[in-house]
């Protein structure tokens, strides 16, 4: 790392990418407030903090690559986790809202639980013939 100043389109290219990312947390924040359901709610945060991530991802190897006059790419190691654990994240609340819905009465907008499939007769000649 040097002392040296920064071109000025490296320093514009990583504010335009800052903002973005901030842009992208702000519709997420009003998607959070204005829908009115948990599962409508879900969706802003999930997709909106991943596209933010990656803003502040290439906004860092901009800035550290121009910095150290080379390629940086050691914030890869974040954005891979964070791209991995928010969708896993996001399925587990959803499953346990759901399974948490289906228990109270009166949540007829839930959609039931599946239930597994039973064998019919027809089923066991039909794969015999093929």
């Amino acid at each position: 790392m040097t002392g040296e100043p920064l071109p000025l389109w490296i320093e514009i290219l990583v504010a335009a990418l800052l903002l973005l990312s901030a842009l992208f947390t702000l519709v997420a924040a009003w998607g959070v407030v204005r829908l009115k359901d948990f599962f409508q709610r879900m969706h802003p945060p999930a997709l909106v903090y991943t596209w933010s991530a990656w803003c502040v991802t290439f906004a860092s190897i901009a800035y550290f690559s121009a910095q150290s006059h080379g390629l940086q790419l050691h914030v890869w190691l974040i954005i891979i986790l964070l791209s991995i654990t928010v969708p896993v994240t996001t399925v587990l609340l959803s499953r346990a809202a759901l399974f948490r819905g289906r228990r109270h009465e009166g949540r007829e907008a839930l959609p039931p639980a599946l239930q597994p499939r039973q064998p019919t007769p027809s089923d066991s000649t039909d794969f015999q013939a093929k």
